[in-house]
């Protein structure tokens, strides 16, 4: 059995290889590697994928969240709702754009925010809410963005985890993750299930005034060259970045599909397992299982015995953001979110990627249950 590996990229990379030789030769060839026509080209395919009016690449997933939360314009310490289980990109752009991040529980079962618990921390003061898709799946978005009507309040969806996800709503209508508040921001960090091989990411909206902004903003704040007409930041997708991304686009649904089997084969190996608790997954949104996160009550148990059978795992994440160094200036305290410190000493997350091998996964599930 061949090594084992938390993510396989070069495997994944040689069952493409040469479209994305062929397709970074024409970069090479045509030498425009700022602002080609093959990130014009990639973002056209996946306006029409996410079918979203308007996409803004940019140069990675926090830089999405920067611009998004600039281009709304939110007064001077106005407090922006963010869940404390979670990456620490959203609460940071708050703080270091004089924003005040505003840490919310998340569900014990799908690991996202709910209305409920945005609701209880709204304030007068409050005038953004970032709704994270974690691991994979949406939020429950409906109540959600009813509530943040209701209260006047701009969402962001962070889709970093989960593009391609989809989500119903009562009406049977669906929408893509990302594509029903405001704004919507993913990353291309190479691991992720629409991944580059470096850095990258992208901004989406129906909202033409914002998508202008937007633009203008990643763009050194001009509308044409040399006219500055507000301070903007330098946020861009290399083009070759976008020639592997469109390459890899076509083949994005696939690598979900794979991804879903895979959880399934988890799903059933564990399912009898008093110890295991398996990924809660919402009648209202598909899963792309970026990550295939278990809690169970002894992890330090069950992660000596992975270093010891050789299984690569990861912890999504350690610490909740409300008890970090980086935020105590905030106030909160250890018991402030118990659900979510709780989580950070239960869950693992398992290898899920697309190359791995039905040996692999028998091995991996025997290594778990045992």
């Amino acid at each position: 059995m061949d090594k084992i590996k938390i993510i396989d990229l070069y495997s994944q990379h040689l069952r493409i290889k040469s479209e994305l030789d062929s397709a970074i030769d024409q970069v090479i060839q045509e030498s425009q590697f700022i602002r080609g026509r093959h990130v014009r080209e990639f973002k056209v395919n996946l306006e029409k994928y996410l079918n979203v009016p308007h996409v803004i690449p940019c140069g990675n997933g926090t830089d999405a969240l920067q611009i998004a939360l600039m281009a709304l314009d939110l007064p001077k310490n106005a407090k922006v709702i963010v869940p404390t289980f979670n990456y620490v990109a959203g609460a940071e752009v708050c703080a270091l754009l004089g924003l005040k991040p505003v840490f919310v529980e998340v569900d014990e079962g799908t690991f996202t925010v709910t209305a409920d618990e945005i609701e209880k921390v709204i304030t007068p003061q409050t005038k953004a809410v970032i709704v994270v898709h974690l691991y994979g799946q949406c939020a429950d978005m409906e109540p959600i963005l009813k509530l943040c009507q209701g209260k006047n309040l701009f969402v962001i969806e962070d889709t970093a985890q989960a593009l391609g996800a989809e989500y119903m709503f009562p009406n049977g209508e669906s929408k893509k993750a990302g594509t029903m508040g405001h704004i919507g921001t993913t990353s291309f960090f190479p691991t992720k299930c629409l991944g580059c091989m470096g850095d990258g990411g992208a901004i989406f909206t129906s909202d033409e005034g914002l998508a202008n902004y937007m633009r203008q903003i990643a763009f050194h704040g001009q509308k044409k060259k040399y006219q500055y007409e507000l301070i903007g930041i330098n946020s861009r997708l290399d083009t070759i970045q976008a020639a592997i991304l469109d390459v890899k686009l076509k083949y994005l649904d696939e690598y979900i599909e794979t991804r879903n089997k895979n959880a399934n084969f988890y799903k059933e190996a564990f399912a009898n397992h008093s110890e295991i608790v398996t990924p809660e997954i919402q009648d209202s949104s598909t899963h792309v299982f970026h990550q295939y996160t278990v809690k169970v009550k002894n992890r330090s148990k069950l992660i000596h015995k992975l270093e010891h059978a050789d299984v690569p795992y990861q912890v999504y994440y350690p610490s909740p953001l409300h008890l970090e160094k980086a935020f105590s200036y905030l106030g909160y305290k250890e018991g402030d979110f118990p659900i979510s410190e709780k989580l950070c000493k239960e869950i693992i997350s398992l290898p899920i990627h697309t190359e791995l091998s039905e040996e692999q996964l028998n091995y991996i599930a025997k290594v778990v249950v045992e």
